[in-house]
């Protein structure tokens, strides 16, 4: 994974060095639930921001991170919400489902990032930073405006299972990023991690209940964007050495 995150950095920054500076790349990379979205993501974003600095180390450039990393867990419904629904028992099992995200202000978050501009300059006045939405796995819960998204950030890399779904109203937002990465992993690989990871965690008590969230809710979730996804620009095989490939 290091590898690969490496060349997917150094991609990013190939692009970055033939793009304006006060235009941003948005990037969305989204996969089934286990496929390692958020490590390859990390990975991409400190191995970017590295390399950035250590480019311009002799040059006016400050040391502020050129890219930033969004989640798209922080757009999850609150509990609140989910028990207001008509539903509230299917609402909680299935959450992690689309309708259990609040779709259209993730569409409101990248029209802002588009609408807004870069600036590496820029002395980052409240009103030219983005805010995006957090969450908060103690409480099991989003937290708003925790993560900020300066001018100075001229790339951002948006992780999550929906970042480019295909449907109303996250059909806008896919549509809106300049390249869309999916990372693909087998069903079977993805239950042998998922399982392992909701034990870990505690988000299941036992083995039997971890079985049984990621095959009720997790696998059909995975199911449900790959066929209805916007088509990715780039494909990324989620094993111990990723592949990649482009579309």
């Amino acid at each position: 994974m290091d590898r690969q995150a490496v060349e997917l950095g150094d991609h990013i920054l190939d692009r970055l060095r033939a793009t304006p500076s006060t235009e941003r790349i948005l990037i969305g990379l989204a996969g089934v639930p286990a496929s390692g979205k958020s490590t390859l993501t990390q990975l991409v974003i400190g191995h970017v921001n590295l390399m950035f600095r250590r480019e311009h180390a002799s040059g006016s450039v400050d040391d502020r991170d050129i890219a930033v990393l969004i989640g798209l867990d922080g757009w999850h419904l609150s509990r609140a919400q989910l028990d207001a629904m008509p539903d509230p028992k299917l609402a909680r099992d299935r959450r992690g489902a689309h309708w259990t995200f609040d779709g259209e202000s993730y569409v409101n978050f990248v029209r802002a990032l588009r609408k807004s501009h870069a600036d590496p300059t820029s002395t980052d006045g409240e009103e030219d930073v983005v805010y995006a939405p957090s969450f908060d796995h103690a409480v099991k819960d989003p937290t708003p405006r925790t993560v900020a998204v300066h001018p100075h950030h001229r790339v951002v890399l948006i992780e999550g299972l929906y970042c480019f779904l295909g449907i109303p109203p996250w059909r806008e937002a896919g549509e809106m990023l300049d390249e869309r990465w999916w990372l693909e992993v087998s069903e079977e690989e993805a239950e042998r991690r998922l399982v392992a990871r909701h034990v870990r965690s505690g988000v299941a008590k036992d083995l039997e209940e971890a079985i049984w969230r990621s095959r009720e809710n997790d696998a059909p979730n995975g199911r449900f964007v790959k066929k209805n996804m916007l088509e990715p620009t780039r494909t990324i095989q989620s094993v111990e050495d990723l592949v990649c490939t482009s579309a």
